[in-house]
């Protein structure tokens, strides 16, 4: 991509080496440590589901049990692997038998690593097979109705808390030509320690993330999808303290578009950054393989500190945000690096500086599929000035190339958005994209002007700071509230308990097999 921005190519690569250094580092703990949702994790795909007679999910259940014999640092695959060699039942038999108390997994002989492994093998293949299968569906489908759009994907939120209301909401914001639908969690399922089971009808600004309302909104979209002749993607959230479950339940079901962030749960929801750092991993090596995008949240920085003061910050957190998805072996293709649209209306050429930080975004990360937030903070009420707001945040993505564009909503700040202010929405973005469609290619920036200027800026402050965050290490940076101005102790938060060394013979089946890269 030849630059408009005259950005300093250096500068760029020693961003991303300071990034990749703290990336490295940070790896060493994940290699480390595993947690007790990245072996529910690992449960799920072997094929565990299912509650028990308290509605404990089952593999909540499994995890408790070698937590509390402190064995979980050997790797739940270890454990139900042994017990199926042992008994020849399959992992949810095996689940259920512990669940009943008739199996205590780790009083059970142990077996060679190669029984072990020869009784995982057929479990193992068909989750990856399953998630194989429902990625080359997706492709297939996308291929059969003309392939990939051109342009921005267009990306609403539906969230009533009743997963059918939201079929019905999600069904027509795809007719009036909505790509991606967006189910929002339900409020505070991300300080949830287990995944609710079923489909769920009730809900607080939002619907329950759950593997049963993934399959009925992935049939819906599904069937909207061929009566409108294409594909319309899926997203959910897989942050939170069931991070790589959700990722593998998305996985399993279909989904296409999962919030994944680094560092948003550690910030904005207070978990630990330990917890946290270990659950990502895993959750991308998962999304990678199922070819899902990622969608980071820098965008979150925004809400708490000033757009134009802090942007630095935002640019320091997609370079992050992206070594952690390439360790993960997620490639760039799949990383919907996330940025905002919040600088506040008054400031005097707000608008030339949104446009720097859209353009930089897309120069320094090209193969990215950028997710673009609209304006919320300072949305007032006012439907009239919102609507220009939004219609500036639309002009901005199709001058600079972004490619998930959540749609701003006129009624910001007033109400959960009706179907018609979706519509309204949809028809702003539409005439400006479709009037303005090669514009960016006719535009360029002037020599040393306040965009190329304000760009080099904030480039040059990001990578200040991701040299101090390479020479002080990620968690002293987090600790010090360097961003959105929030600080977390290294051993507080939520979910630190269950982080676990790993122990000799520890092995998680699926992070090799994922890792090796997708085969279509």
């Amino acid at each position: 991509m030849q630059s408009k921005l005259s950005l300093d190519p250096r500068l760029i690569e020693q961003a991303r080496a300071s990034a990749r250094f703290v990336a490295d580092d940070v790896q060493s703990y994940i290699d480390l440590h595993t947690t007790v949702t990245v072996e529910r994790a690992v449960c799920r795909l072997l094929g565990i589901d299912l509650v028990n007679a308290d509605d404990v999910p089952l593999p909540n259940v499994v995890v408790d049990h070698l937590a509390e014999k402190e064995s979980l640092g050997q790797g739940a695959a270890f454990w139900v692997g042994n017990a199926m060699a042992e008994t020849g039942l399959d992992p949810q038999g095996v689940a259920q038998k512990a669940a009943d108390g008739e199996l205590d997994l780790t009083a059970l002989p142990l077996h060679s690593e190669e029984e072990i492994q020869a009784a995982l093998q057929a479990p193992v293949q068909a989750a990856m097979e399953r998630i194989a299968g429902r990625r080359r569906r997706r492709e297939a489908f996308i291929a059969a109705h003309g392939g990939e759009k051109n342009g921005p994907w267009l990306y609403l939120i539906v969230a009533t808390g009743n997963i059918y209301e939201d079929i019905v909401q999600a069904k027509a914001a795809a007719k009036q030509g909505a790509d991606v639908i967006a189910v929002i969690r339900t409020t505070g399922q991300s300080l949830l320690d287990y995944v609710p089971f079923g489909a769920t009808t009730e809900g607080f600004g939002g619907t329950y993330a759950t593997q049963e309302n993934f399959r009925l909104m992935r049939a819906a979209l599904d069937e909207v999808g061929e009566q409108e002749g294409r594909y319309i993607r899926l997203c959910n959230y897989c942050s939170g303290l069931c991070m790589p479950e959700i990722a593998a339940m998305g996985a399993l079901e279909g989904l296409d578009v999962m919030l994944n962030d680094a560092l948003y749960g550690i910030l904005f929801r207070d978990i630990n950054m330990k917890r946290t750092i270990v659950d990502q991993y895993f959750s991308r090596v998962i999304n990678g393989y199922a070819g899902v995008v990622i969608n980071t949240g820098e965008d979150n920085y925004l809400t708490t500190a000033d757009a134009v003061e802090e942007a630095h910050t935002v640019l320091a957190s997609q370079f992050l945000n992206e070594q952690f998805a390439l360790q993960a072996g997620l490639p760039e293709e799949q990383m919907g690096l996330g940025h905002a649209f919040e600088i506040s209306p008054d400031v005097e050429n707000g608008f030339l500086f949104e446009l720097a930080q859209a353009q930089m975004a897309r120069e320094i990360f090209p193969r990215a599929p950028l997710k673009y937030m609209p304006p919320t903070k300072f949305m007032t009420g006012n439907i009239f000035r919102g609507h220009v707001q939004d219609a500036l945040f639309n002009i901005t993505t199709i001058l600079t190339g972004q490619k998930i564009h959540l749609l701003g909503m006129l009624t910001e700040a007033i109400h959960t958005p009706f179907m018609s202010d979706r519509a309204l929405s949809i028809e702003n973005a539409q005439y400006i994209f479709r009037t303005m469609a090669d514009l960016g290619k006719e535009i360029e920036f002037k020599d040393g002007g306040i965009i190329q200027s304000r760009a080099a800026e904030v480039l040059g402050k990001a990578a200040a700071l991701l040299r101090d965050i390479e020479s002080l290490g990620l968690f002293q940076t987090l600790e010090k509230g360097i961003f959105a101005d929030i600080k977390r102790p290294q051993d507080g938060g939520k979910g630190l308990s269950g982080v676990v060394p790993k122990l000799p013979g520890y092995f998680n089946p699926f992070i090799p097999l994922m890792k090796g890269g997708w085969k279509a």
